[in-house]
């Protein structure tokens, strides 16, 4: 990659609207029903979108929120303001009215696209008394001043485009956080080119593939790997209608990559299982014959029979799911990245099996150090420059040159990565002994009873752990069962830990966590310091049993 003649989004768009306007670039579908667009229309549609702002009184360098599920008119709507100049904001679809707010004042957003969401309460309160544009994208949602069918129907398309300079500022991507307000991260267009260029070199993305996308898309992950790498792979992507039509969708898209978080290969391991129960798996993939016909059934249940690349990343996953799902013929690489570095910066592709556990090596261009404290520092074209109107913070991550990520991890012999923990998730206990969690729920995952888990226990004696069961693995199992197969588990992973991190106990919880309940991040990382203050009074009762139900 040539670092200063990267190609800007814009002219990439423009050229795939020429070279090949009649493939098809979005695929959306409305009532069980596909509506696809070319790349021709797509680009017509943003350029008569972003005319369409701009006669809306929007001027280059004003900023824009888009605030919706995923769909095609969310791409539609961010490329036209790129062309148009203007600085995009998105918002989670699942933000409370507070985090709306926010995200509209702090960015001192002008407009705001309002597309798919569960409920439009909290948008309406979040707008209320705003002196803000409201454009509304075709589906139900609140009452907006302009619709995008529109303003599309009542422009010219734009006939100067904007053509910004590498540096310019592109985005404003605010983190999911996991605690107090998000921060809005800075990205330029050398950042995006470079995270979009990166993956589509490292992938061999080409024209020929097709994506799923449902994750965010306000989430750095699904917005640099899928929208903007479409524009730099020239590859069709297409849209859920519902969480309840994922599996016809995921089916009707034929994917050729497939990257997800941890929480939804679990859920999918959970639904093998749940038609397989695993020792009937185990017996069937030892007969030569019949564990390729199980593997290829289970890959085309899944969706997965034309995928070359599956991914994880956004949150740690344990190397026991990595290895059951090579078992069954589906390779995992797992990835790195953060919003502060434009998404990916560190893959374990091509798979290698001997480095499962690692996150593999950094991409291209992309330089990686461990500090003296045991820190995760990266320097690369996608590390963004700042957190917006937040010179403290900024300087607090962005320094000597190097973006002091919080990770702390080390680096083997071959050069590939691991990573220990947060630095902010390290606890003392009451014996003043440090505890890092997350490699102690890796261990607890090796039962696949347990969908979710949190170790925790700052001023104990002991670490707990609390955990939620999979209903589709404990459903049909006594409660003598289930703490037989936990106390099993809890022996087994004391007897590989060190004697201050050995748990005290496990906490079987009554409740799921979820995003709609405030302990899970819109990106479905656990929120430990709200679970922490949930489960307080629980953990801290002492008792003679090593599994516990909460009351």
């Amino acid at each position: 990659m040539d670092k200063n003649n990267y190609p800007l989004p814009q002219q990439l768009f423009a050229k795939h609207a020429q070279t090949m306007p009649n493939q098809v670039f979005l695929r959306q579908p409305v009532n069980r029903v596909y509506k696809e667009f070319t790349w021709k229309e797509t680009y017509d549609s943003c350029l008569k979108l972003a005319s369409g702002y701009r006669n809306l009184g929007l001027e280059p360098g004003d900023k824009i929120c888009i605030l919706s599920k995923n769909v095609a008119e969310w791409f539609i709507a961010d490329f036209a303001a790129m062309l148009a100049g203007l600085i995009c904001a998105p918002i989670y679809p699942t933000a409370g009215e507070k985090t709306i707010a926010y995200v509209i004042d702090h960015s001192e957003a002008k407009a705001i696209v309002v597309g798919k969401l569960d409920s439009s309460e909290p948008t309406s309160a979040a707008l209320k008394g705003k002196s803000i544009i409201t454009i509304a994208m075709p589906y139900e949602s609140i009452d907006c001043d302009h619709s995008m069918e529109g303003l599309i129907a009542a422009n010219e398309p734009l006939q100067e485009v904007a053509t910004p300079a590498l540096d310019d500022v592109a985005s404003l991507a605010y983190t999911s956080g996991s605690t107090g307000n998000p921060k809005g991260a800075v990205l330029t267009f050398r950042n995006i080119a470079y995270g979009s260029l990166v993956l589509a070199n490292t992938l061999e993305s080409t024209p020929d593939d097709r994506v799923l996308s449902y994750l965010p898309l306000a989430h750095i992950m699904e917005r640099i790997s899928v929208e903007y790498q479409s524009l730099y792979a020239g590859f069709t992507v297409t849209f859920l209608e519902s969480l309840e039509t994922f599996a016809e969708d995921l089916q009707n898209c034929e994917p050729t990559s497939f990257v997800t978080v941890p929480r939804l290969w679990m859920k999918f391991q959970m639904g093998v299982l749940a038609k397989i129960p695993q020792k009937k798996l185990d017996r069937l993939l030892k007969i030569p014959i019949i564990s390729g016909i199980v593997k290829n059934k289970i890959k085309k249940s899944l969706g997965f029979s034309n995928v070359r690349f599956y991914a994880t990343g956004s949150a740690p996953i344990s190397p026991i799911t990595l290895e059951w799902f090579r078992k069954i013929g589906i390779d995992i690489s797992e990835a790195w990245g953060m919003t502060e570095t434009s998404c990916v910066s560190v893959v374990n592709f091509p798979f290698n099996k001997a480095k499962i556990g690692t996150i593999g090596k950094p991409v291209d261009g992309t330089e990686i150090k461990i500090s003296e404290q045991g820190e995760i520092l990266v320097k690369s074209d996608g590390v963004i420059k700042e957190y917006y109107k937040e010179p403290n913070k900024t300087a607090e991550a962005f320094r000597d040159g190097w973006l002091h990520t919080g990770d702390k991890g080390e680096i083997d012999a071959d050069g590939f990565i691991r990573i220990t923990g947060r630095v902010k998730d390290i606890f003392k206990s009451g014996k003043g002994k440090y505890v890092v969690p997350v490699p102690i729920e890796s261990l607890l995952f090796e039962n696949t009873i347990i969908e979710q888990v949190c170790v925790m226990g700052s001023g104990l004696p002991q670490p707990v752990a609390a955990v939620v069961l999979a209903e589709e693995v404990s459903t049909g199992l006594s409660n003598n069962e289930i703490e037989q197969s936990l106390d099993d588990t809890l022996i087994h992973v004391n007897e590989r830990l060190e004697g201050h991190e050995k748990l005290d106990r496990i906490i079987v919880t009554k409740e799921p966590w979820s995003i709609e309940n405030g302990l899970l991040t819109p990106t479905l990382k656990i929120k430990r310091s709200e679970l922490e203050d949930k489960y307080q009074e629980t953990i801290s009762i002492e008792s003679r049993d090593k599994v516990v139900w909460q009351e």
